[in-house]
């Protein structure tokens, strides 16, 4: 399935076309800035934006942001790999890229939608998110150490 959004937010084109999310940046910051996947090989990258439906914000031809939703486009959605360049961060891309997200008709029919973080929790609340109110309903298999980081 193929959603295309685009706009323009203070200088900052926000977009879902996938073809313009630059793969070698997206790599270059999930495997040595971001926490969760320190190490991660670019094949496995590049295969995960390829499988995903994907969000990145620009300026010029520069990428300075990336989300990523794992869904089935029809009732779940995870959250994944969202990140601010660190040069670009404190201008409220965040906030504007999840209202950006949350701003397409299509996903707000979701049943479910899920994300892990560590220290954003401030940031995801705004739009709805909460602890999981059945904890004891999820299980998962966890393998942190997958790309030997």
């Amino acid at each position: 399935m193929t959603i295309l959004k685009e706009e323009i937010y203070n200088g900052f084109t926000f977009s879902s076309d996938r073809t313009r999310v630059d793969v070698d940046y997206v790599h270059q910051v999930v495997s040595t800035q971001l926490y969760w996947a320190k190490g991660i090989p670019f094949d496995v990258v590049k295969r995960s934006i390829e499988n995903s439906f994907c969000f990145g914000i620009y300026t010029d031809s520069r990428q300075v942001g990336f989300a990523r939703l794992v869904t089935d486009y029809a009732t779940f959605a995870y959250l994944a790999d969202v990140f601010i360049d660190e040069a670009y961060r404190g201008q409220g891309l965040s906030k504007r890229l999840m209202e950006f997200i949350f701003s397409i008709e299509e996903l707000k029919i979701f049943r479910r939608m899920v994300l892990v973080t560590r220290d954003a929790h401030t940031l995801y609340e705004r739009y709805g998110f909460e602890p999981l109110k059945s904890p004891q309903n999820y299980m998962e298999l966890h393998r942190p150490n997958v790309y030997g980081a």
